[in-house]
């Protein structure tokens, strides 16, 4: 064979080597390939999954963001507020404790005042107890005086309950007698007289009393009581009547009227209940029926 033809088949047998690990290589390539594009198929997946839920972490990062920004935003207002009122604070406390610097000032000023107003007062005092030392002892004399005057005072205060309780009992005695007193003379339509008393109380001058022939003055202790009206209503079944006077003119229960008619007797009307402008009372000496319009009067 000729050397170009060894030099082919040997270039030929080159190639075909080559070829051969082309082939190779190209075979072993393909694989590769088919399992990273599996593999990258795969990471892309993972990638996207991971992006999701990148995004909604940073979804909710921003949520959180944000809720945590309005709640920082609040609490800022909030302290600013605070720090607002703290510098109100803070100058009311200076003007206060101007205010009390100068009260220090004051204080001392009169504190030494003070001083000297309590040395003053000690020799006061001083002079105070010496003079309390005196009246002490002028204290005691007196005390003793006026254990003698409690003393008799206590004997006259005794006298005086006594003649006290014999007061009140005169006093019982004569409202008795002067009940009794009433109650007669009402039934001849008179009424007692005020007695004079037996001291006379110093007063305006008044007329005198009259004297007598026998010298002694007449001190009258009834008069009367001129009390005159109408009849208003008889009941004859009952034997009572109701006139036109009650309590407001001075009518009291066993008071007597008369009843006339003209110059007539009627009756006599014992009172036993009076009211403020009436009175009834039971129809005594009846000598002709009593009808309403006959006068009454305590005194014929």
């Amino acid at each position: 064979m000729s050397t170009l033809t060894k030099i082919l088949i040997v270039l030929l047998t080159l190639s075909s080597i080559f070829l051969c690990g082309i082939v190779v290589t190209y075979v072993a390539t393909a694989n590769n390939y088919r399992e990273e594009n599996e593999t990258l198929k795969d990471r892309l997946l993972a990638a996207r999954q991971k992006q999701r839920s990148a995004d909604e972490q940073s979804r909710e990062i921003a949520a959180e963001k944000q809720r945590l920004e309005a709640k920082l935003n609040t609490e800022i207002a909030s302290i600013n507020t605070e720090i607002r009122q703290l510098k109100t604070d803070l100058r009311n406390i200076e003007r206060e404790k101007t205010e009390l610097l100068q009260r220090v000032s004051s204080m001392a000023s009169l504190v030494e005042t003070s001083n000297q107003t309590a040395s003053q007062q000690t020799r006061l005092f001083e002079n105070a107890q010496n003079q309390l030392t005196d009246i002490t002892a002028e204290r005691d004399k007196l005390l003793n005086e006026l254990g003698d005057t409690i003393r008799t005072l206590n004997e006259k205060l005794a006298v005086i309950a006594n003649l006290d309780a014999d007061l009140k009992r005169l006093q019982e005695e004569r409202a008795q007698v002067q009940s009794e007193l009433d109650r007669f003379l009402r039934e001849f339509g008179r009424e007692a007289v005020a007695p004079t008393p037996v001291t006379p109380i110093p007063s305006k001058a008044r007329p005198v009393t009259p004297i007598p022939a026998r010298g002694r003055p007449v001190t009258p202790v009834a008069r009367k009581m001129d009390l005159k009206g109408v009849v208003t209503a008889v009941d004859l079944k009952n034997s009572v009547a109701e006139i036109s006077i009650g309590a407001a003119q001075g009518v009291r229960e066993g008071m007597k009227f008369y009843v006339t008619r003209g110059d007539e007797f009627i009756c006599e009307i014992w009172i036993h209940y009076v009211d403020v402008e009436k009175a009834v009372g039971d129809l005594k000496l009846v000598q002709q029926q009593p009808k309403a319009g006959d006068s009454i009067t305590t005194n014929l």
